[in-house]
């Protein structure tokens, strides 16, 4: 799909399970008062179940997912109002499908260590996706080139000071 021309901002958060994805999004979004989605709220019940019980997804699996994360952006375009998504994005191929041509689309991807990552998986409560899908998702990643424009962060430091970083340079730019 072609972005209409007056599509207001979307930022796509991408990163592996475990960068900070949701919890950066959440305070991206309060700070900006722009509508705020977690795609892995999108999966459909059967990716839910896989990696609950620790089998990595399929691309075949991951298509109606990133299908559903394409067409919440769309409807954010057709509503006119900016917005925020979560999606782990790991493949260009993902990107594309979620991302393709729509050009207000701005890529935001939260890199960090397999160290500090692991950290934070083995501190994570409640989510079903399990720290022993972490190999897997580094082994899938590919990430952003420059013809993709990502805007690329550390996760490192704290969220909100990786928030903070994410305002300065989008506002910067």
């Amino acid at each position: 799909m072609d972005t209409p021309r007056d599509c207001p901002p979307i930022l796509l958060i991408m990163g592996v399970s475990g960068s900070g994805k949701t919890t950066i999004a959440l305070i991206l979004a309060k700070r900006l008062g722009w509508r705020f989605e977690e795609g892995d709220a999108l999966h459909p019940e059967t990716n839910i179940t896989k990696m609950k019980a620790g089998i990595p997804l399929t691309d075949a699996d991951r298509r109606p997912w990133l299908a559903q994360v394409a067409a919440w952006i769309d409807r954010q375009c057709e509503s006119r109002e900016p917005g925020i998504i979560t999606c782990s994005a790991l493949k260009r191929s993902y990107r594309q499908i979620v991302i393709g041509r729509r050009k207000e689309v701005r890529l935001i991807y939260l890199r960090g260590t397999h160290e500090v990552i692991a950290a934070r998986l083995a501190n994570r409560r409640g989510h079903f996706m399990p720290a022993s899908l972490l190999p897997s998702q580094l082994g899938t990643l590919e990430e952003p080139g420059p013809d993709e424009h990502p805007l690329t962060v550390d996760v490192g430091p704290s969220a909100d000071e990786v928030a903070e970083e994410i305002i300065r340079r989008l506002t910067s730019a």
